[in-house]
């Protein structure tokens, strides 16, 4: 579900910029409390759970790839503007250094995500668990709904976003320039496995957390709070799920293949990945090289450690792996510590 660059005409790419402006203008308006306040380590905890969860790839039909996001339990527990940040800062990091995502595409797949993800999923269980009792079922069962649905949301715009690229962004003789396959193509392929695998994961992780929240650390939900000593317990235990989580990330490369619309330029003049590609697209053969516009954008921008592999004298894949991991939490809590220190300075003068 990342967008790499080259997969979206330029023009799609500033639509797409310019749509996702002013959600990322208010929420930071919506959230300035939240980031000069106490609030802040709780946006950094679930920007980095997010970028920890995306690096676990499932299996999906056909051999292809997806992971879930956690949009569902980020909106739930931070309201959705602080969400749309958590997840737009997950993302950022994934596109600028490990090439997860492009540069060009980044306000895509920020609105696809962490944009009308977040706010699925927010209004979802907000509709769903309203007049619900605290303990009541219903809200465990209206979290797992909204991740559910936030995500299969969040797939389905960008396989629009991939299907419409052939039929408006073309040459003289009708093959396409950037993203191959049209939307009858790439709406079956995106959604089949995020309907099935990817869907289901994503909702069984936001029931489980929500579960486990509102046991130990219900005022996070605006529920009925708890002792102190046991909220900040509970806390401390939401740091511990991110360790174990980030300590287990080197099982995400286990499922083989990658996502569906994720190909590399090169992989359009091989011949084991052009059968792959046909595979999961409908049997439908891709163009026999890369499009033009697809190999010309794919190059635009270099990340330091592509597919989270660091350029280092590590023979082992899955430490590897773990080190990128670590890597990527660190800047994600470092850069939101700087942002609201930069933020405090700029709030300071204004003062002055």
């Amino acid at each position: 579900m990342h967008i790499p660059d080259g997969y979206l005409s330029p023009s799609t790419c500033a639509a797409m910029y310019v749509a996702s402006a002013p959600w990322w203008w208010t929420a930071l308006r919506r959230t300035r409390r939240k980031l000069l306040g106490r609030g802040l380590p709780q946006l950094a905890l679930f920007a980095a759970f997010s970028f920890v969860i995306m690096m676990f790839n499932l299996p999906l039909p056909g051999g292809t790839t997806g992971h879930a996001v956690g949009m569902g339990i980020a909106a739930i527990v931070l309201g959705p503007w602080a969400s749309l940040l958590a997840i737009s800062f997950a993302l950022t990091i994934q596109a600028l250094f490990f090439g997860d995502g492009g540069i060009t595409t980044l306000g895509a797949n920020c609105f696809n995500m962490a944009i009308a993800g977040s706010f699925a999923a927010w209004g979802i269980y907000r509709l769903l668990s309203h007049g619900a009792a605290p303990e009541s079922r219903r809200r465990v069962v209206a979290a797992a709904l909204a991740g559910y649905c936030a995500i299969n949301f969040s797939a389905l715009l960008a396989a629009i976003e991939f299907g419409i690229q052939p039929m408006l962004f073309h040459d003289a003789s009708g093959a396409p320039l950037y993203a191959p396959y049209p939307l009858r193509i790439a709406l079956p392929a995106m959604m089949l496995g995020h309907l099935t695998i990817a869907g289901f994961a994503e909702a069984a992780m936001c029931a489980g957390l929500f579960s486990y929240l509102r046991r130990n650390e219900p005022a996070l939900l605006n529920l009925p709070s708890l002792p102190a000593a046991v909220a900040q317990r509970a806390a401390s235990g939401l740091w511990a799920t991110l360790a174990v989580a980030l300590l287990l990330t080197p099982l995400g490369i286990l499922a083989g293949g990658a996502a569906w619309g994720e190909w590399a330029a090169k992989d359009f003049s091989s011949v084991a990945a052009r059968a792959q590609i046909a595979a999961v697209s409908g049997a439908v053969q891709p163009p026999a090289a890369a499009p033009a516009g697809l190999a010309r954008l794919a190059t635009l921008w270099t990340a330091p450690m592509p597919n989270y592999a660091p350029h280092l004298a590590i023979k082992s894949a899955a430490f590897g792996y773990l080190l990128s991991a670590m890597f990527g939490v660190g800047l994600i809590l470092s850069g939101i510590w700087i942002t609201q220190r930069l933020w405090l300075l700029a709030s300071q003068r204004r003062v002055e």
